[in-house]
């Protein structure tokens, strides 16, 4: 396997292997699931060689599709972003983020460490230009047509003024355009309640500016302010929030599809009858599990920067690396990074 590789017609993925929580075995494993799928797919996989190849080797279907760029430390999940710029120059992640800074790859896609993800991607990449702070936008399973709402910020940054909040909008706005073909996207700002006179000044100074810039551009719809409890309804398409708020939502939405995936499989074991009830209705179980699974909504777009930087979770398996790679493939071939960056340019 070849170190480096240039862009060709296929699209090229540069992943930082060692950052995540399960190390090089869930990404291998979630690169091989993609190119089972897609073999327009190509890959610079960063990281301990000697690890990789012994991994890669299980899976001779992707032997032809991947390049090992050899790393030498590893981002710690705990390691303070500003420690990460200064000592991780030589990190699987640095090196995963400059493959994509010099155009070696069309993608940067990283299971590690949100901040320090975050922090050298606008290094190395710079903010598109007109853009104050990046934001993560996340996908959130719900009960729209297509199985998911678009939130952000979902923690790139835990402040967010009421300009930050207006361009998390116009983001949004584009990402669910050209990610997901959704023609007048309906954005909800979210507070904790739907009265206007509720929430923080920089939330009513928020509201105003998007109102405005609904106006004024008239390719989305606002709904105004919009609670907890819509974030997987289908009355909105685009919510957006703060980096500190979304996070907490992130989890907590996490935790509670863990817990009703506990129940359920606890209710299912009380008796004979229960599991016999569960066999009945495995078919519609499966259904279920399979959209509440945060799994298959894996992987966070950093928006706002001048390359797509995908952040996958830190926990995620081989079926989340490969939603993530996925997602990366489907926004690459929309054109959004640089649509993003034409719009804020004109600002």
């Amino acid at each position: 396997m070849t170190k480096e590789t240039n862009i060709n017609d296929k699209i090229i993925v540069s992943i930082d292997a060692m950052g995540g929580d399960g190390g090089v075995e869930p990404v291998i494993g979630g690169i091989s699931h993609s190119l089972r799928l897609n073999r327009q797919l190509q890959f610079l996989i960063h990281g301990n060689e000697k690890q990789l190849e012994e991994k890669i080797k299980n899976y001779p279907h992707i032997l032809s599709s991947c390049s090992i760029v050899p790393c030498e430390s590893i981002i710690a999940m705990d390691e303070k972003p500003s420690s990460a710029i200064r000592s991780g120059k030589k990190s699987s992640m640095w090196s995963a983020l400059n493959s994509l800074a010099k155009g070696s790859a069309n993608i940067a896609l990283s299971c590690g460490n949100t901040g320090a993800l975050m922090a050298m991607s606008m290094m190395q990449l710079r903010k598109a230009p007109g853009v104050n702070r990046p934001a993560i936008a996340i996908l959130w399973p719900s009960r729209n047509q297509r199985g998911f709402n678009i939130v952000l910020d979902a923690g790139a940054d835990i402040k967010a003024d009421s300009g930050d909040l207006l361009q998390y909008t116009l983001m949004g706005v584009e990402y669910a355009k050209m990610g997901f073909s959704i023609e007048m996207p309906r954005v909800g700002l979210l507070n904790v309640g739907t009265e206007i006179h509720k929430g923080r000044n920089e939330l009513h100074e928020a509201s105003l500016l998007i109102t405005e810039a609904e106006k004024n551009t008239k390719s989305f719809k606002y709904l105004g302010y919009v609670e907890g409890g819509d974030l997987p309804s289908s009355k909105v398409d685009v919510i957006i929030t703060d980096g500190f708020t979304g996070n907490v939502a992130l989890k907590t939405g996490e935790g509670t599809a863990s817990l009703i995936k506990f129940f359920l499989k606890e209710s299912f074991n009380q008796s004979f009858m229960a599991k016999l009830g569960s066999i009945l209705s495995l078919s519609s179980l499966k259904q279920l599990n399979k959209k509440i699974d945060p799994r298959n909504v894996n992987g966070g777009i950093f928006l706002g920067l001048n390359g797509i930087v995908i952040k996958s979770h830190g926990g995620a398996d081989d079926v989340g690396v490969a939603a993530a790679i996925n997602l990366a493939f489907q926004l690459e071939n929309t054109g959004l990074s640089r649509k993003i960056t034409t719009q804020f340019s004109k600002n």
